[in-house]
């Protein structure tokens, strides 16, 4: 809800200040595909062809980002099995006042998606993390990850990439320090 929240007001304060004029001119790809150098339409194919399409096309959005994946899940794994907890404490315990801000901008190169967000979040609470850093750490690195930004460059202008990415560092900070406060 906090989230939602802050997405919705967000979004209202991006449009009357006129983000709109940093998105790119982008043409959209007509669903067509090649076969024997002709080009064919996609709803055309056979069902076959339609999966196939479709397998080349997953693969084609995968492929460029599938470093930064790895390497995400590396990093989880690291931390996930290996921090030390006194580390996680120093870093973002309960009394340290940056604990949130800190933990949002550690959760960018950590591409944690939702799969793996519960298992690692449990970890660092065990850890010593307290709520409003997890949750920061969750937004953070969700919003922020590398690849995401890195598609959302493809379409938007340098400027509106950062507005976002200050956004989302906003939410992840208000969601945290609000978790701490009222749980």
């Amino acid at each position: 809800m906090i989230a939602f929240s802050c997405s919705v007001l967000f979004g209202l304060l991006l449009e009357r200040i006129g983000a709109q004029r940093y998105v790119k001119n982008v043409r959209l790809k007509p669903a067509t595909c090649c076969a024997g150098g002709e080009v064919v339409d996609k709803r055309s194919l056979p069902f076959r062809g339609k999966v196939k399409a479709a397998f080349a096309g997953a693969w084609g959005s995968l492929r460029p980002i599938m470093g930064y994946l790895l390497i995400g899940v590396a990093l989880g794994a690291g931390i996930y099995g290996y921090m030390p907890q006194d580390f996680v404490m120093k870093i973002a315990g309960p009394d340290n006042p940056f604990a949130i801000p800190v933990a949002a901008v550690l959760g960018i190169p950590l591409y944690i998606r939702a799969e793996t967000a519960i298992p690692i979040g449990l970890a660092l609470m065990g850890k010593g993390m307290s709520i409003g850093a997890v949750i920061a750490l969750i937004i953070g690195g969700a919003g922020m990850a590398i690849p995401e930004m890195t598609m959302l460059a493809s379409i938007f202008k340098n400027r509106l990439v950062a507005m976002i990415v200050l956004v989302i560092f906003l939410t992840a900070v208000v969601s945290g320090y609000l978790f701490n406060i009222l749980l």
